[in-house]
């Protein structure tokens, strides 16, 4: 904990994925437009049409159908990878205004700057308004920038510069009126400060405190007594007291999760071990990139938990592994294994997935005298030649078993999906 002044910006891209599929489709400007999760499922992104139209986030698509169809709610499947170039983009604009000790990679639509070295020779509105128009200009995104003594400060000031329209995208708290600050504060719910969750957010309303300024008024020492320190640290944030750094090195994964709901129910064993074939790759490439073992290996099932006219189906399973391993075909053996245990006749299935865990850096592992050093070297050899061939010519051309054929009974539905307009042979074609 630190009590030098600080100043740091959070700079957010508004309704991020929505605004990265208007780029390419300007059509959907001004209009109803959401984004959903995984197989079409949920809501995870909305435009502010979307928002005044009442439409809530998570909120499953079958329960908005009367909404969408009344008022022509432009409804598209996730393109991940289309969001994460534009992300990369993002952070590199940032990256020319900033050292890089002084950004910080939040999210994929959210990155802190460290200003505090900034401020002796701009006018930080200015130099933050300077931002927004390069991202705006350069990559078509439109951005709110937060400016506070802390980083939750600056994530409320994000907050703030969004609600408010007056004040074209940047609220600069540290050059704001004390007294318009206190007017703000009073009016926004304590449940919009990061870190709040809703069961805090509920505890807070029942000793009397209901907007951001009841909260900063509070004690700490009671808030910490009755909550919790990261409470505590939270509270001397917004008073200005810098608890939360900046973090250049993003923190040890504790685990690694992949899984997915199916394009339609599923009642056959094989199909099962297809799916969980492709998940079991998909997490062992997010354990390699990260060079991490995994020690633990969970797989789970279940069937569909918004279906009242069948009990809800939810199984696991867990090993512990004897070596910790980045091996694709031995994690993969193991969690098609699991199937066996974890199937059930007459079973409607609507997702499955494993869990990687008891991750450990692989670099620093200590093998015991037993381990065969020559069998590991092999095993790396051949995830580094497939690694390559992924990189070359695709995931599609050399997979496990069935996990890659196209028009499998599980596969996802993304009905709605836009094209990655960074592919060479999906690039838009102007006429």
């Amino acid at each position: 904990m630190t009590y030098k002044n600080k100043i740091y910006a959070l700079v957010d891209i508004n309704n991020c994925y929505v605004s990265c599929e208007r780029v390419f489709n300007p059509s959907l400007n001004n209009k109803p437009v959401v984004v959903l999760s995984n197989n079409d499922g949920c809501v995870v992104a909305r435009s502010q049409e979307a928002k005044d139209l009442g439409i809530k986030m998570a909120v499953p698509l079958f329960q908005i159908k009367d909404i969408v169809e009344r008022h022509q709610v432009q409804v598209l499947s996730s393109n991940y990878a289309l969001y994460a170039e534009m992300s990369r983009r993002f952070m590199k604009v940032l990256a020319d205004f900033v050292s890089p000790k002084e950004q910080e990679i939040y999210s994929i639509d959210e990155c802190f700057l460290d200003l505090t070295a900034h401020a002796e020779h701009y006018d930080l509105t200015e130099y933050t308004q300077q931002i927004r128009q390069r991202i705006l200009s350069w990559l078509g995104l439109p951005v709110c920038i937060g400016i506070g003594r802390t980083k939750t400060e600056a994530k409320l000031a994000n907050h703030i510069a969004k609600q408010n329209a007056y004040l074209n995208g940047v609220c600069n708290l540290i050059s704001m009126d004390p007294c318009s600050i206190e007017t703000l504060y009073q009016s926004i719910e304590v449940s919009e400060i990061w870190g709040v969750g809703r069961k805090h957010s509920r505890k807070l309303n029942g000793i009397g405190i209901n907007t951001v300024m009841d909260f900063i008024q509070a004690h700490p020492l009671m808030i910490r007594d009755q909550f919790s320190i990261v409470m505590h640290r939270t509270l001397l944030e917004l008073n200005g007291v810098t608890c939360i750094e900046l973090e250049h090195t993003p923190p040890a994964k504790k685990q690694i999760i992949s899984s997915r709901s199916f394009g339609q129910r599923i009642y056959h064993i094989d199909d099962l071990k297809e799916a969980m074939g492709l998940y079991v790759m998909d997490a062992v490439n997010r354990l390699r990139e990260g060079q991490l073992l995994c020690g633990c290996l969970i797989g789970f099932v279940q069937s569909n938990p918004f279906d009242s006219s069948k009990p809800f189906y939810n199984k696991s399973l867990s090993l512990a592994l004897p070596e910790p391993t980045d091996n694709l075909l031995v994690l993969s053996k193991i969690a098609t294994a699991m199937i066996d245990g974890l199937y059930s006749k007459d079973i409607a299935f609507k997702k499955c997935g494993v869990i990687l865990t008891c991750l450990e850096p692989k670099a620093s592992h200590v093998y015991d005298m037993f381990t065969d050093k020559k069998h590991i070297e092999i095993n790396d050899t051949l995830m580094d030649s497939l690694e390559k061939i992924h990189s070359k010519y695709g995931k599609n051309k050399l997979a496990l078993g069935a996990s890659m054929l196209p028009n499998r009974r599980w596969s996802m539905s993304r009905d709605r999906l836009t094209q990655n307009y960074f592919k060479w042979d999906q690039l838009l074609i102007v006429k």
